[in-house]
């Protein structure tokens, strides 16, 4: 059953696969262990998808239809990706779901090629980047992968499933150490990032931590008020009494940086121009700001709601669906309404890869065009409702400066000196000693009216 909700799942064309499970898996009535192993094969299907598609031309005849791919690249995930899944269950439970699915011929085209992988799978690497399974102990008897020498964006998406394209930018920007970094930070699962709300601080600290210890976890590194734990922590921190009660909420450092720097306070009306699921709109609110939230989708919406409540500020909260221009005369109209602005806007995720892994995918020209024209007309409405001397807040989770740093130089532009950038800030994922998420915040100060 959870090879056959991955197989949905990864052919549902939904642009959100991961977000879709759990409800998927509550119709199917899967429990918590079938739950985490579909979860971990999309996961794992989205984020090695360049390698897997590399390996599928290498053990497979011809180019296979969609339906069979997918059976396959499930198979392949397993045997390389989850040490936890012997190779004969591997092997049978996907030959099992080929046939089922597609029928005993396609069953056996399956079982021919995890076997034959399973012939050529080597413990250790060889140091032939051509060869070895970036991120595993695994290399291969023969050339897997394209000549990183001749062809090196070409190896990016091969062994780092990392698109040429995305690969080729952040080479030009950065160098190809720090790209061949942020490609492999996007191969991890992230931690989960857990800020402490509780009055007392240490208290709160200590019973998550004995929360954690009831299920054989612990915290991996702490920042201040800021906790990163096990992704397995998630379902218990979110079942627990300090989380419904809003001692602790989930949110990444990045996000955090975004909702400080409109520097809200007590009086003050800010609007979230693009607020769900509703992190940082609590965190304004909670400095004592009311806060409008506007949505274009109803139900993400209610999730605004939902945490605003949770955190116990929802009496603070305004919500509006709208898809941030259309319905905005409704909150105040273009002529400097609020006294801070946040413009949280779509983006193309390139620094929350690791958690968004179906995002690497959907990145190219046409999609950032269209992102772009998108983020333009945000920024503009989101300008125009900025009173004299307030902020403007830009934030992306981002790391493309086209989406970032070229968006404000635009609105500064054509604002003709009317705003002022006063601070920025661009952070790379990182994997070190105290993993991130990566993005983009700039704030940006209306001149007060001669």
């Amino acid at each position: 059953m959870p090879r056959k909700l991955a197989y949905d799942l990864l052919r549902s064309g939904s642009p959100t696969p991961l977000r879709d499970l759990d409800r998927l898996a509550a119709v199917e009535g899967l429990d918590a262990r079938d739950r985490g192993l579909a979860r971990r094969l999309v996961a794992t299907c989205l984020r090695r998808r360049g390698t897997l598609l590399a390996l599928q031309r290498t053990f497979v005849r011809g180019k296979p239809k969609p339906e069979l791919a997918t059976l396959i690249q499930i198979g392949m995930a397993q045997l390389l990706f989850l040490d936890r899944v012997p190779d004969h269950a591997a092997v049978n439970t996907t030959v099992d779901a080929a046939n089922d699915t597609l029928g005993l011929a396609k069953g056996r085209v399956v079982n021919g090629t995890l076997r034959s992988l399973i012939r050529a799978r080597v413990e250790g690497h060889t140091g032939d980047r051509r060869r070895d399974l970036v991120g595993t102990n695994w290399s291969f008897a023969i050339d897997a992968f394209r000549c990183p020498e001749h062809h090196p964006l070409l190896w990016f998406e091969d062994a780092l499933s990392m698109p040429a394209a995305l690969a080729k930018g952040w080479v030009q920007r950065l160098g190809e150490d720090a790209a061949i970094e942020l490609a492999l930070q996007a191969l991890d699962e992230p931690p989960l990032s857990v800020q402490v709300l509780a009055d007392d601080e240490a208290a709160a600290t200590r019973d998550l931590e004995a929360l954690l210890a009831e299920h054989d976890l612990a915290p991996l590194a702490r920042e201040g008020r800021a906790l990163l734990l096990p992704t397995d922590a998630t379902e218990h921190v979110v079942a627990s009494e300090a989380f419904a009660r809003g001692d602790l909420t989930i949110q990444g450092a990045t996000a955090a940086r975004a909702a400080a720097l409109v520097e809200a306070r007590e009086g003050q009306r800010v609007l979230d121009l693009c607020a769900a699921p509703g992190g940082k709109t609590a965190a304004i609110a909670r400095a004592g700001a009311e806060v409008t939230a506007i949505d274009v989708d109803p139900l993400r919406l209610e999730r605004v709601r939902d945490t605003a409540r949770r955190l116990g500020v929802l009496e603070r909260v305004t919500t509006l669906v709208s898809d941030g221009t259309a319905a905005l005369g409704d909150v105040g109209p273009g002529d400097g309404a609020f006294d801070a602005v946040l413009v949280d806007a779509p983006c193309s995720n390139t620094g929350v890869l690791a958690a968004r892994p179906e995002a690497r995918w959907r990145f190219g020209p046409a999609n950032l065009a269209s992102l772009g024209e998108v983020q333009a007309r945000l920024i503009r409405e989101g300008a125009a409702r900025v009173a004299p001397g307030g902020r403007l807040v830009w934030s992306t989770c981002s790391v493309e400066p086209r989406e970032n740093q070229a968006v404000v130089k635009a609105l500064v532009a054509e604002c003709d000196g009317a705003f002022e950038l006063v601070e920025e800030h661009l952070a790379l994922p990182r994997r070190d000693a105290l993993p991130s998420d990566g993005g983009y915040a700039a704030a940006l100060v209306r001149r007060a009216e001669r």
